[in-house]
């Protein structure tokens, strides 16, 4: 089995499965150059030759996970995105966590100015409310997937501003 094959014919599909877990594209090539090197040591150890496609998408899956994992470690997510995640639960007693979060939610309103009202009123539904999916669908009328895929993108969208300016 020519190894140059390999590689070509199965380039494309182990980029997209690490994408999908890195969610980043110039770590998702690492990660492909990182799991062909593996397939490359142990392809001696492949049994079934046409099942070589599966085999890399395993090997590109678990490098990936390993990467993301390893960078939370060792350099971790910016306080800010993770505080993003949960700003709808409650900060608690603790003083500093509640001032924290309050500067968060005037930064990341600021950061909204020009969100759509709706993108505002799902992201305020589900990150400062607390309410699921389903329950802000059958609030506003909405069709649950249309609710889920609308709050994934704001998400998203401030998610990119805000590292944005914790690169700045």
């Amino acid at each position: 089995m020519d190894f140059t094959t390999i590689y070509n014919v199965h380039y494309d599909r182990v980029f997209h499965v690490s994408l999908s877990v890195i969610r980043d594209r110039q770590l998702a090539e690492d990660n492909v150059q990182e799991t062909f090197i593996k397939a490359y040591k142990k392809l001696d150890s492949l049994q079934e030759s046409d099942k070589v496609g599966a085999w890399l998408c395993v090997i590109a899956t678990r490098t990936a996970i390993d990467f993301v994992r390893r960078e939370r470690k060792n350099k971790g997510c910016p306080m800010v995105l993770e505080v993003l995640d949960c700003l709808g639960k409650e900060a608690g007693h603790n003083v500093e966590a509640e001032v924290e979060v309050k500067l968060l939610k005037e930064l990341f309103d600021e950061k909204m100015e020009d969100f759509t009202m709706e993108d505002k009123k799902l992201l305020v539904l589900k990150m400062e409310k607390g309410l699921k999916e389903r329950e802000i669908a059958k609030a506003l009328e909405m069709n649950p997937a249309t609710v889920k895929s609308k709050i994934h993108r704001a998400r998203r969208k401030l998610k990119e501003r805000m590292a944005v300016e914790l690169s700045a």
